[in-house]
This record gives C-alpha cells, sequence and structure tokens, in this order.
C-alpha cells in the first residue's frame, strides 16, 4: 500500500518531517474599510501656519497684558530723589542781584506762572510738540527712536516730556531696561494723577542746562544774568535749545559749535511758528541771544561766606527758620546789604590795612584781622559787613565774634547811663561834660565797697583835675572808673544792654572796671548800641534780612520793633562828648569822612585789639583789628603789625571808618546832628582870671581871704525826673519802667549803686534802664579846699573840688580789671581767653 500524505492544515504541511511553514499569499483588500489618508494639500498646511501664529500672537499679547498688569500694579510712584529735590539757599542783595549761593546744587524751584508763555512753549517747541495732547508715554516715538539707535542714524530717547520728567524727578539717568521699564509704567501713573501743568513745572524746574544750572531758573541767572521772569522768546528759546546737549550748545564755552546751537535754536523758533505760538512776522525780527561768558563757581569765597554765615545766624537766631530747615535749601533770601557800601568796606579795608601787610617782612602781620560793621540808625538794619579776608582762608567771622575786649570804646554807656539815672558824684554833684574828677594815675575809686580798684591810665599819665569832656577825649581810665562807681556799675551794665549789647555778653560785669572795657562784644554788637546813640536813644533789634521766601510763598519775620532805650537827652549828650573826640581827641583821623560824626576809640588790653566805634545820623559803623596766630588761634598783641609799633583805635580802624563813611555817603548831603542836651551841657562860658593882689600877682591867700567861712554855696541839684527824662516824668520809657524792657526792678551788688545816684532818679527809682534799691546815702558836701575857693562864673558845679584823695595801701598784686584777683600764674594765658588782667585803654 502506498504511502498516504496524512492531514494538511491552511498552514502547514506535514510530512515525515512534520509540518512547515506555509508562505502568506495577498489577499485582496475588503472594500468595505476605509482607506489610507491621502497627502495634505498646501492650503490645509497655510491654515494650519495662521492657527499656530495666531496662538502664540494670543499668548504673547496675554503674557503683555499680564506682564504689563503686573508692571502697572507692582511699580509704584517712589519718592523724588535726593538730588531732584536738593537746591540752594538763594542770598540777594537789597536791589536783587546776586550775593551768594550755599550747597552744592545750583537749584532754585520755581512756580509755573513765574515761567513766561513764550519760554514754556520753547520747551515744548524743542521737547515735546504735543505734550498737552499726548499720552504719557509715545510708544511709536520709543519704536522710532530704538530703531533709529539701532541703524546708527543717532541715540534717541525717543521719551515724552512726562517720562524725562520722571526720569529727572524719581530715577536717574542710567541707561539700562529696567529703569526704562520703570520709566514707562511712573510715567503712566503720573499722567492719570497730576495734571500737564504740575508735570511740565516740574520738569522745568529739574532739568539740566549745563554750567552746573538745574532749572530754568538756575539757567537764566547762569547764561543771562537774569531772573527768569524776564527772559524774552529769544533767550527762552536758546535755553529750551540746550536741553538737547548742554555741554555741547554751550556757543561761549564751545565756539566752534555755534553753527549747531543757532540751527537747534532756529528749529525751536520755526517750531513754535509751526505750532502757532509765534506769529511768522515776529519770528522774522528774532536775532541769536548771545550768552554772557561763564563764570567759574565762587560758592562762598571773600565776604559772602561770613555774609551767608551772619544772614543764617539772625534766621535761626530770631526763630524765623530752623536750622535743620534751613540746611534743606530751596530759601530765597533777600537781604538787608547795599551792594554799593559793601564795596566800600572792602574797598577801604583792602586801602587801609589789607594792602600794607608783609606778613614774610613782619611777623605781626600774620596776626591781624579785620571786622567791622555798619548799620542805619534809623532802621536798625545792617547795610554792609566785612568779616576777614576770604571765608575760603578764615572761617571765623570777626563782625560777630564774642571774644575780644572792646576797650574805651564803652566808656560813652558809663556816660549815658549817668546821664539817664541824674547820677551824682562822691560829693553830690550832677554828672554832666563839664563835670570836674581827679584823672591822676592809679587813682583808687571812692564809694566802692568791693575790692580795691586802682586803675591806670594809658602810659601811666596824670591828669590832675580834667573834665568828663575831656576825659572822654584822652580816655582817662581813673574818670571812668570813678564815674561807673558813682553811677552804679549794675546801672551801667542794664544800660549797655538796654543800648543793644546781649545780656549774655561775656565778661559784662557790674563792677568798677566794667568802665574800661573789658567785655567782649561782637563788632555787630557795638554797631547796634552806636546806632541806639545815633537814634537819640531809640533802639530796634538789628536787622539782615528784608524777604524771605520758599517754592514762592513769603515767609513772616518778626517786624523790628523800636523802643526808646534811653532819654534821648541821655543819647545825645553822650553824642556831644563824642563829637569833640572826633573833632579835638583820639579819632581825628575820622574827619575823612567830611561830614559831622561821633565816636570813640578803644585799644583791648596788651594791644591785642583796636577799636573805632563811630556814626553820623545817617549811618554807624564799628571797626576793629585783631590779632590771632593763625596756627595756634591765640590771641596775640598787635605789636609792630602795619609797620607801628603800637597799632591803637585811633590809627587804621579810624582811617578805615573814614574813608568808607566818605564812599558810603557819597552824593548825599551832610547832615548835622539835632541835639538835645541835658541842662548843664551846654558849653562852658570861659572862667575869668581872679583878681590880682596889690603886687599883681594872684595870690592864692588873697582868694582864701575872699572865700566864705565853711563850703561855699552850691545850687541846688535840679530835679532830673523831669529834666533828664521824658517831659511826662516817666523816666526814659513811655510805660515808665525806666528803660528795662521787662520793666522789672533787679537788686545791686555791694557797693554798686554809688552813693552819687540822684534820689528818685537813680537806680531803684523807674527812671533809668533798670531800677533797683539805691546804695548808701550820699554825703554831705565836703570842705573845698582853699586853692579852689574862688569865684567861678559858670554855673556847673565842680565834681572834684576837694582834696585829692591818698592812695589806699594795695596789695602786693595789682588789681585785676574786673576788680577780681588778677589770674594765678597757672592760668592758660595760650588759651587767647579774655582774662581781664591787663587794662583796655583809649
Amino acid at each position: 500500500m502506498p504511502p498516504s500524505s496524512g492531514t494538511s492544515g491552511t498552514n502547514g504541511t506535514s510530512g515525515a518531517d512534520g509540518p512547515r511553514p506555509v508562505r502568506a499569499s495577498w489577499e485582496p483588500r475588503d472594500p468595505t474599510l476605509p482607506g489610507p489618508k491621502p497627502p495634505p494639500a498646501p492650503k490645509r498646511r497655510v491654515r494650519r501656519v495662521l492657527r499656530t501664529l495666531f496662538g502664540l500672537l494670543l499668548l504673547g499679547t496675554l503674557l503683555l497684558a499680564g506682564a504689563f498688569a503686573a508692571g502697572y500694579l507692582l511699580v509704584e510712584i517712589p519718592p523724588a530723589n535726593a538730588a531732584a529735590v536738593a537746591q540752594s539757599n538763594v542770598y540777594l542783595y537789597r536791589d536783587g542781584t546776586p550775593l551768594a549761593r550755599d550747597g552744592e546744587v545750583n537749584r532754585e524751584n520755581v512756580r509755573l506762572d513765574r515761567v513766561p508763555l513764550t519760554v514754556r512753549r520753547a520747551v515744548l517747541a524743542a521737547e515735546d510738540r504735543d505734550f498737552h495732547t499726548s499720552r504719557a508715554v509715545d510708544p511709536k516715538a520709543m519704536v522710532r527712536a530704538a530703531w533709529n539707535t539701532v541703524t546708527g542714524k543717532g541715540r534717541q530717547s525717543g521719551s515724552t516730556i512726562t517720562q524725562q520728567y520722571v526720569k529727572n524727578y524719581y530715577l536717574g539717568q542710567e541707561q539700562t531696561l529696567t529703569r526704562k521699564a520703570k520709566e514707562f509704567f511712573i510715567a503712566i501713573k503720573l499722567g492719570r494723577e497730576k495734571s500737564k501743568e504740575d508735570i511740565l513745572q516740574g520738569y522745568l524746574n529739574t532739568s539740566y542746562f549745563g554750567r552746573n544750572a538745574y532749572g530754568v531758573q538756575a539757567a537764566a541767572r547762569a547764561y543771562y544774568g537774569k531772573d527768569v521772569e524776564d527772559l524774552d522768546t529769544a533767550e527762552g528759546a536758546y535755553l529750551a535749545s540746550l536741553l538737547k546737549a548742554p555741554s555741547a550748545y554751550d556757543v561761549t564755552t564751545h565756539p566752534e559749535n555755534r553753527a549747531k546751537a543757532v540751527a537747534r535754536w532756529n528749529y525751536v523758533l520755526d517750531g513754535m511758528v509751526t505750532k502757532g505760538w509765534l506769529a511768522p512776522a515776529d519770528r522774522v525780527g528774532v536775532r541769536f541771544p548771545l550768552p554772557q561768558t561763564a563764570r567759574p563757581a565762587n560758592g562762598l569765597s571773600g565776604q559772602r561766606g561770613y555774609l551767608v554765615q551772619a544772614v543764617e545766624e539772625y534766621l535761626t537766631d530770631h526763630g524765623i527758620v530752623d536750622e535743620k530747615t534751613l540746611a534743606g535749601g530751596g530759601f530765597r533770601i533777600t537781604t538787608t546789604l547795599e551792594p554799593a557800601k559793601q564795596e566800600a568796606l572792602v574797598q577801604a579795608v583792602e586801602d587801609r590795612v589789607v594792602s600794607k601787610l608783609d606778613p614774610a617782612r613782619v611777623p605781626a602781620d600774620r596776626y591781624l584781622r579785620v571786622g567791622a560793621a555798619a548799620l542805619d540808625p534809623a532802621t536798625g538794619e545792617v547795610l554792609a559787613m566785612y568779616g576777614g579776608v576770604d571765608y575760603t582762608r578764615q572761617y571765623v567771622n570777626n563782625a560777630t565774634r564774642r571774644d575780644y575786649q572792646v576797650g574805651s570804646t564803652f566808656k560813652p554807656f558809663v556816660f549815658t547811663a549817668a546821664v539817664q539815672s541824674g547820677a551824682q558824684t562822691q560829693y553830690g554833684e550832677p554828672i554832666t561834660p563839664h563835670t570836674l574828677y581827679d584823672g591822676d594815675n592809679r587813682r583808687p575809686v571812692q564809694g566802692w565797697n568791693g575790692s580795691p580798684y586802682d586803675p591806670a591810665n594809658e602810659d601811666d599819665e596824670s591828669y590832675g583835675e580834667i573834665a568828663v569832656g575831656a576825659a572822654t577825649n584822652l580816655s582817662v581810665n581813673a574818670v571812668y572808673a570813678q564815674m561807673a562807681v558813682d553811677v552804679g556799675p549794675g546801672h551801667v551794665r542794664r544800660t549797655a544792654i538796654a543800648l543793644g549789647l546781649p545780656g549774655t555778653t561775656p565778661d559784662l560785669t557790674a563792677s568798677p572796671s566794667i568802665a574800661l572795657g573789658p567785655a567782649t562784644a561782637s563788632v555787630l554788637d557795638m554797631a547796634t548800641a552806636y546806632a541806639t546813640l545815633a537814634a537819640h536813644g531809640r533802639h530796634g533789634t538789628y536787622s539782615l534780612v528784608e524777604r524771605i521766601s520758599r517754592d514762592g510763598q513769603e515767609i513772616a519775620a518778626p517786624a523790628p520793633v523800636a523802643r526808646q532805650a534811653v532819654s534821648r537827652e541821655a543819647a545825645d549828650t553822650t553824642t556831644s562828648i563824642l563829637r569833640s573826640v572826633v573833632e579835638v581827641g583820639s579819632g581825628t583821623a575820622a574827619q575823612a569822612a567830611g561830614r559831622p560824626a561821633a565816636g570813640k576809640t578803644g585799644t583791648a588790653e596788651d594791644d591785642k585789639a583796636a577799636w573805632f566805634a563811630g556814626y553820623t545820623p545817617e549811618l554807624a559803623t564799628v571797626v576793629a583789628l585783631m590779632g590771632q596766630d593763625p596756627e595756634t588761634g591765640r590771641q596775640e598783641s598787635l605789636y609792630g603789625a602795619l609797620g607801628q609799633d603800637r597799632v591803637n583805635g585811633g590809627g587804621a580802624p579810624t582811617e578805615i571808618w573814614g574813608q568808607f563813611t566818605r564812599d558810603a555817603l557819597a552824593g548825599t548831603a551832610p547832615r548835622d546832628f539835632d541835639l538835645r542836651l541835658m541842662p548843664g551841657a551846654e558849653d562852658m562860658p570861659e572862667v575869668p582870671p581872679a583878681p590880682d593882689g596889690p603886687d599883681g600877682a594872684t595870690s592864692a591867700e588873697g582868694s582864701l581871704e575872699a572865700a566864705p567861712e565853711g563850703p561855699p554855696d552850691r545850687p541846688d541839684r535840679p530835679d532830673r525826673t523831669d529834666k533828664l527824662d521824658r517831659p511826662d516824668g516817666t523816666g526814659g520809657r513811655p510805660d515808665g519802667t525806666g528803660g528795662r524792657p521787662d520793666g522789672t526792678e533787679e537788686s545791686y551788688e555791694t557797693g554798686e549803686a554809688g552813693p552819687g545816684a540822684a534820689p528818685g532818679t537813680g537806680p531803684g527809682q523807674g527812671t533809668g534802664p533798670g531800677a533797683g534799691p539805691r546804695g548808701p546815702a550820699a554825703p554831705g558836701p565836703a570842705p573845698r579846699p582853699a586853692t579852689d575857693a574862688k569865684p567861678r562864673t559858670n554855673a556847673t558845679p565842680r565834681a572834684s573840688a576837694r582834696p585829692r584823695a591818698h592812695a589806699e595801701p594795695r596789695a602786693n598784686t595789682e588789681p585785676h580789671a574786673s576788680g577780681r584777683p588778677p589770674a594765678s600764674a597757672n592760668t592758660p594765658a595760650s588759651t587767647g581767653a579774655n582774662t581781664g588782667a591787663g587794662r583796655p585803654r583809649q
């Protein structure tokens, strides 16, 4: 039987070797099933791309919107940066011309209404002609500026005025994307919150114009020497053109860029015509306004620093502005100083002192310093001041410092106090210019209960009997020390304060030495007091400021209030004896002023300072020369300075006074003093010679026989209450308080009242500048010596017609100038402080 094939399946065959795979065969497609997708058509591909791009654009828009919203919400308007708000304080002379500017930033903010409309429009024509109608930011301009920058067409900001203001005021000048983003968002917010006028005002006050001028007001001053409100159209257009390139377009500093600057200026003016802000006919007539030459910044050099310092002290001391607020800047201060008088004072010091110094050859010339101040007696306004050679070299203001003795310039205050109180001598006789005193050197004062005091006269000169007027001419210390006791040192002190010296003046001590001037008042203090004498006894606080404002707002300053510090008779009688000092005394150099004048010389102990204080009816001026070592600051003697053996008040100080007064009052008619003198102060008639004896000679014995027994009759002392003070009997003040500002009484120290104080008019009686209990009762008249018993034809009592006092035993050491024991050897004299150990003199 043949072998069988076996059973076969669909996927293989079987055989001896087992099943084998069967090769797959093609099977037809099932027509019921979908076929493969055809390739996409070209249009469908474009739609897909567009849909993708649209999606991306939408996503980007959403991201940008989100970023914008986040930026708008997150970026706040910051406070102004310090540089943007920093301003200088501007100081002006009375006539409005610049005096000085303090601070490093030359900026003075002004209100928009101070800027002329043509200047505002010139700025808009230069920087943003559609400012009033456009948005705070201009994206198209920003893109255009970026494209021009990238393509090399020049760097452009593309910023609107609002954006520029944000950059100047809130941010900074750095070129970063972060700053640009902040600028963008702050500008948008600012445009919503502030008016266009506020933004334009801020922009004009913060923009830089070159020449270290920030803001349009500083630019107006820097380029044209005028305030912004005085700029014309051409000048405003030039300042506007500077905003693009401040330094490059300064035609005086860079004359090579004049063509570009003029082209930019024309661009501004043409833009004004295009916008209808300038008529074409007016445009034709506009000429390029050449600015003034750039001036180097001088800061506070020369006298400027001293004047600014004095004004600042005045403002803070009088409570007008506190020191911290003043330091913040932004104040516009018009002073009382007059430029012509200020220049005359500086020139007088230059001619009489500075030009004569030779420190290389004369060591003492290194020490010499000068201080001066001039006031209007009628108003108390300071018209000129000299503080030193240069504020950048000597920082201390010699016109306001209080550390040098005033010397004999204090003596007039003693006489004023005597007349004001109706004081009497130790022998009960009224003190007038003709009263005689003992002027011998080292004469101990009488009637003083404190330590013995016997002041020396200059050069130890003795004068014997001498009238008060002559003693003033010669500055006799012995006479005035005794007069201070007769009046009462406390009353003298209060009178000096009433005239204008501060109550805190160092060494203004109620003792006999007060008459010799150990007090260390400033030059300005003394000028104030002498101005009171020139004003017939009316005193008002000195003033250095006429007006003050900040950001256009006036700040109220206290109005000066004048009061009758001493009676007119007291002040005028003092003036009468001070006129004699100028006419025949130690101040004759003051006659160079060429008009009636009164004054007093003074020299501090050891010639460390020399003074002249004087006045005409129109001007009161005090000049002082001081000695100070520039290295150690120690006070030094002026011996040998200016090539002179000794420097005294009658020399350079009086010469400066004379030249300055002549020049300061040039062009004005001289005025004489209108004086109302105390009774007994009129010119004394000449005393006729005594009758000759039988042999033709005057005999002392003969005059003795003619004299009555006992003391001669003396005229009754006139009632000083109604004759020396006010007609209504109130005494030197309308309210009857006696000259003290508060009208209070003040007790005297031991021996202070002086036995010569007139009853009812002296201290404690309410007629002088301050009242207090009287001292011991005045003793009765002493017998006159035989040599003075001959008849006298004048009615003025003779105060010193008595036996000359004998010097009492003195201690081994010389009494201190203040009536205290001298400083010990351990006192550090090198400090330059006033010890009072010396004796101020003429």
